[in-house]
């Protein structure tokens, strides 16, 4: 596995950085910035969404697979790009309800109603909205700080894994994520805070720099590699619920698509919070 992770990790890396140079050559071409980035991660949340609804119907949790897609491609895209109106947001997730409610009681049954349009409703919200920051982000502020976030993010699931391995000894929480450490939790959020001031470092080069020193930027680093665990471990609440270690197999090495992007989730609303008062405020 460690094989495998050493060969797809910086080939996702690569592919990461190409999508980001790819929105941003395409918005000096037509002034609009998030189109490739958009692709992609409209991409990345439907395999998830996929993901998710089997481990849903593992818990007898019977929802429909189409739904779950529109319902995680509808928070992502109509939280991300109706914004002109203050209830959009609680619209769409009525829309999302009602359609989640129409799809279950198609088949003249009221058994499991609840419970399906909970599991529609998780995915809109976990996936779909959640995600939707990184793609504001993108349009607000730059694919590069996005790209810079989310190496930030995932540098911490590295460090965590290797000084696990190296040092581990004291379980995080053994009865939901038994190969988690605090050890490598420590050494995850020390590169986490290291990456988030080389990032500072280089995006200062391009004159894409947020307002912010070195200080701020290592305890800023820190606490999105704590969020970042934490993401981990939600995830690992579904999948552990569901009777399952990984999401899938469909990405060799990792496991699934969520098992991928679980850090990532829940860092998105925080990021996007922290980049908005650090320029509120005029942090250095």
């Amino acid at each position: 596995m460690l094989k495998q992770r050493l060969i797809l990790g910086p080939l996702m890396i690569v592919i990461a950085v190409l999508m980001v140079w790819l929105d941003d050559y395409m918005h000096t071409l037509t002034d609009l910035k998030g189109i490739a980035f958009g692709v992609g991660i409209s991409v990345v949340i439907m395999m998830t969404a996929l993901e998710l609804a089997k481990i849903l119907r593992a818990n007898n949790v019977h929802v429909a697979t189409p739904v779950c897609l529109i319902s995680g491609l509808v928070g992502l895209l109509g939280t991300t790009l109706w914004t002109n109106e203050p209830r959009a947001l609680g619209t769409l997730a009525v829309m999302v309800m009602i359609l989640a409610l129409l799809s279950h009681v198609r088949h003249r049954t009221i058994e499991g109603v609840v419970a399906a349009a909970g599991g529609v409703m998780l995915v809109f919200v976990y996936l779909g909205v959640q995600g939707s920051f990184w793609l504001t982000l993108c349009i607000a502020k730059s694919p590069w700080i996005v790209l810079w976030l989310v190496l930030v993010t995932k540098s911490c699931d590295i460090g965590a894994y290797f000084t696990g391995r190296a040092m581990g000894k004291r379980k995080l929480v053994p009865w939901l994520s038994p190969g988690k450490t605090w050890e490598g939790l420590i050494g995850g959020v020390v590169t986490s805070a290291c990456i988030c001031m080389l990032g500072v470092y280089l995006l200062g080069l391009g004159d894409l720099r947020p307002d912010i020193g070195y200080p701020l930027a290592a305890a800023m680093g820190a606490l999105i590699g704590v969020l970042g665990q934490l993401g981990d471990l939600t995830a690992s609440l579904f999948k552990r619920d569901a009777g399952t270690k990984d999401s899938s197999s469909s990405i060799p090495g990792f496991g699934g698509w969520l098992d991928v992007i679980d850090s990532l989730l829940l860092v998105g609303p925080f990021a996007y919070w922290m980049l908005w008062m650090i320029g509120s405020s005029g942090a250095v």
